[in-house]
């Protein structure tokens, strides 16, 4: 249950900080289309964290990506 929503909610927003500064749109469209597509993988991040799959598969499938992309936002926003 943790992992659907803090990780989830750690992934979506490390996604809509990546798309910000990667998309090369208008300021406000790069971060308006990242914030629609972190809906859409919260959603995604909560059914897999429901699943069958063991809660370390789970966390470590939730937190790299997340780590991963959190990463690449702030070497690219700088």
């Amino acid at each position: 249950m943790l992992a659907a929503f803090f990780g989830g909610y750690a992934l979506a927003s490390a996604l809509a900080v990546f798309l910000a500064a990667v998309l090369p749109a208008a300021r406000a469209e790069a971060v308006l289309a990242g914030m629609q597509w972190s809906f859409a993988l919260h959603a995604l991040a909560a059914v897999w964290a429901f699943s069958p799959v063991s809660p370390g598969k789970v966390w470590l499938g939730i937190a790299l990506p997340a780590l991963l992309l959190a990463a690449g936002a702030l070497v690219l926003g700088r």
